[in-house]
């Protein structure tokens, strides 16, 4: 049976657009196909710090050897991590943008999960090769002033290019998105937030 994570980036509550317009996503995913979707809140304060001993850890790995000490217990610490991300074949992610990106906590799980041998393989002629097969993301990204069409001075997209590049990079490919971007400043956000809405039903029901 296809299990469906959402792994939301927002720390905003009830007040959240990409949180809302993922919910409506995940109940028409429930509606149709019967699933339970699980709920990864990168903000609950579980993820573990990949500081100096994970990336000796990591480095040690790539060198061929087995950490140890409090490399070791970083490197389990990790591995716990992309163990729930792997047990999934299918991902809802939530995204708002934050300064042109995504929010920090959404890199810091990256950095996490993105571990040689797990998410991905390295060849030195070959360059790096993705692991994560036969799965499939979807992902809302909301920004409240960047938008595509804009002038440089409302901002620039390295939310979506950094996201679906990395999901790319790990061997997900098959990928689905759902945009709300309406320029707060100027214009009226419930046609777009209608829309973005619809779109998200829709796909939760075929994903």
């Amino acid at each position: 049976m296809s299990r469906l994570l959402h792994i939301s980036a927002s720390p905003r509550g009830a007040a959240s657009e990409s949180l809302a317009i993922a919910g409506t996503f995940a109940d028409a995913y429930r509606d149709v196909h019967g699933d339970v979707v699980d709920h990864l809140d990168l903000w609950d304060g579980a993820l573990p710090e990949f500081g100096p001993a994970g990336a000796g850890a990591k480095m040690t790995v790539l060198a061929g050897a087995e950490p140890s000490g409090e490399q070791a217990a970083a490197w389990r610490a990790a591995r716990a991590v992309f163990e729930r991300y792997d047990s999934y074949d299918r991902y809802l992610f939530s995204v708002p943008m934050w300064n042109s990106g995504v929010p920090y906590v959404l890199k810091q799980f990256i950095d996490v999960v993105s571990q040689p041998g797990w998410v991905f393989r390295f060849d030195a002629e070959e360059g790096y090769t993705g692991l994560l097969h036969g799965k499939k993301a979807a992902v809302v990204y909301t920004s409240a002033v960047y938008g595509e069409g804009r002038p440089p001075a409302f901002g620039r997209d390295h939310q979506a290019a950094f996201l679906d590049g990395w999901l790319r990079w790990t061997g997900v490919t098959d990928l689905a998105r759902v945009e709300f971007r309406p320029n707060l400043a100027t214009a009226d956000a419930d046609a777009g937030r209608r829309a973005a809405h619809a779109e998200a039903r829709e796909l939760g029901k075929r994903f």
